[in-house]
């Protein structure tokens, strides 16, 4: 009988220090989910083009990184992450991932996850949504936009003045509105400095198959184009791949690529050699507008339902800084023409049908 008393006893101290000891845990627990709660966090889904792509995804995931550093977050589900989609297929399922996971803000890069937005913006109505060269209008997204014509013009006007064969050539990566803008903007541009200079414009269908560019810059250059545009992502890197191997082959050749996104000087530069066939780029800046609206989301002013359009006039489009491979005589006519539309001179066209009816 004694026996049993004590084992009792034993039974109840043991019971009671596991109920003190999960309180403990409870309250430990709790002080960590409120620091977690406490502290702003914010992720995107890229798309194909991947983090790495040397144009949007990457300038966008550099804008979380500036973030990041600023406000003394890490990379990881407490402060700025990503997620990286290797096909359409993988876009909402990203993107409810970060949701369950409860980022404060989620992104989408790009213009291909319009729908996966719109789907995931309905379904998680508490959550805040920022999507990138799209538009979705609902009250917890954010829609950031670029007047991507005006840059595209700056650099048409570039290669107008630069090309020694008067043909230029543009490749884009998906025939889409949002690509077309690329596309109408350069070829304004080019016509607004020379008339004379003929554009020759070809769709990849794909922003992830550089063999493509590769295929499509070997043909323009064989044809006589020495200078081409992209605006396809990665499958543009196919395109600095080809104007690399030629310049290597005949390093008196000219054969320019204009980079798009950011500045890719650095990508044109040809293995053994100090030149870069980078002729110049049409900046996006996609790491300040990420920065800047999610600096807005942690300050509580999430702009949710509304768009956000960055032109020349607000700095969110330009010509790269790299401008080593750009005569002066060029230089001055690009300032020109960009002080004639940040002024409102000149209305630069998005479409092809109002570039029919342009007139510089």
């Amino acid at each position: 009988m004694k026996k049993r008393k004590i084992g009792l006893a034993l039974s109840l101290v043991v019971a009671a220090g596991t109920i003190l000891g999960a309180c403990g845990n409870s309250g430990s627990n709790s002080g960590e989910n409120k620091k977690e709660k406490d502290q702003f966090t914010v992720a995107m889904v890229t798309d194909v083009g991947g983090v790495d792509d040397k144009s949007f995804n990457q300038s966008a995931w550099e804008g979380l990184q500036a973030f990041g550093k600023d406000n003394n977050l890490t990379k990881g589900k407490n402060g700025f992450d990503y997620l990286q989609s290797k096909s359409d297929a993988d876009y909402t399922t990203n993107l409810n991932t970060l949701a369950r996971e409860k980022f404060d803000l989620i992104y989408g890069i790009g213009f291909l996850m319009q729908d996966s937005i719109s789907e995931i913006a309905d379904q998680r109505k508490k959550n805040h949504f920022g999507i990138v060269d799209a538009v979705v209008k609902k009250d917890n997204v954010a829609s950031i936009m670029f007047n991507e014509n005006e840059g595209s013009f700056l650099v048409g006007v570039a290669a107008a003045l630069s090309t020694k064969s008067n043909k230029i050539g543009f490749v884009g990566g998906v025939d889409s509105e949002l690509i077309r803008k690329f596309e109408v903007g350069f070829r304004a541009g080019v016509e607004a400095a020379n008339p004379k200079a003929k554009v020759e414009v070809k769709y990849a269908g794909a922003f992830d198959k550089a063999d493509i560019g590769k295929a499509t810059a070997e043909s323009m250059y064989k044809s006589g184009v020495d200078i081409i545009y992209h605006a396809a992502g990665g499958t543009g890197t196919g395109v600095f791949t080809e104007a690399k191997n030629l310049k290597k082959a005949d390093p008196n050749r000219k054969v320019w690529v204009i980079g798009v996104d950011k500045d890719q000087y650095d990508e044109g530069k040809v293995p053994g050699t100090k030149q870069s066939v980078t002729l110049t780029s049409m900046i996006k800046k996609v790491d300040t507008a990420v920065q800047d609206l999610t600096t807005k989301a942690k300050e509580g002013k999430f702009p949710g339902g509304e768009v956000i359009t960055y032109g020349l006039k607000e700095g969110g489009v330009d010509i790269s800084p790299s401008q080593d491979n750009l005569d002066k005589d060029v230089l001055k006519k690009v300032e020109e023409w960009k002080q004639k539309i940040i002024k409102g001179e000149v209305k630069i066209p998005a479409t092809r049908d109002e570039l029919k009816d342009f007139k510089a």
